[in-house]
């Protein structure tokens, strides 16, 4: 029950902790220089972990555990992380994009226990042009806002 991509012998074991340690530490590195909660450490460790406890899952026979339930409590237990970082001050609301970008750590992870190496290279960039370029988009367009202070709670992405 001990596959080759779970032996420290195995050069796929260690290109999969590379590819999660490269993912995580590049998300982490855009989240840490804006001054986020959860920075380089942080995110390298989401997804290792992710990629861990999935590889772990894929290991075992098909007749013996679903790898995908695997995947099921991961997305459930990553919520509750994402969850953590979400706070409420006023009518602002922080920390929505810290939590979706933990659940799209959880996500390369996962990919990258699977096997999908390459597909999680892909979303790491994509995921870090949407952090980087939608961010210039809205600095753009902030002239263009309804005033604050109109009575309804605001999602404040530029704090989170």
């Amino acid at each position: 029950m001990n596959p080759d991509f779970l032996s420290t012998n195995s050069p796929e074991f260690w290109l999969r902790i590379l590819v999660a340690v490269l993912s995580g530490g590049v998300i982490g590195l855009e989240r840490q220089i804006r001054g986020k909660v959860a920075g380089v450490r942080t995110s390298i460790l989401i997804c290792l972990g992710t990629e861990m406890f999935v590889s772990l899952g894929a290991s075992f026979p098909p007749d013996i555990a679903d790898p995908t339930r695997v995947v099921g409590q991961v997305v459930t237990g990553i919520g509750f992380l994402g969850a953590g970082v979400i706070l409420s001050r006023g009518d602002r609301i922080l920390g929505v994009t810290t939590a979706a970008v933990i659940w799209i750590l959880a996500a390369i992870g996962a990919m990258i226990g699977l096997g999908h190496l390459q597909s999680a290279m892909v979303l790491t960039l994509v995921c870090v042009l949407v952090l980087v370029g939608v961010e210039r988009l809205e600095y753009l367009g902030r002239g263009k806002r309804a005033p604050r202070g109109s009575g309804t709670a605001s999602v404040d992405d530029s704090d989170s």
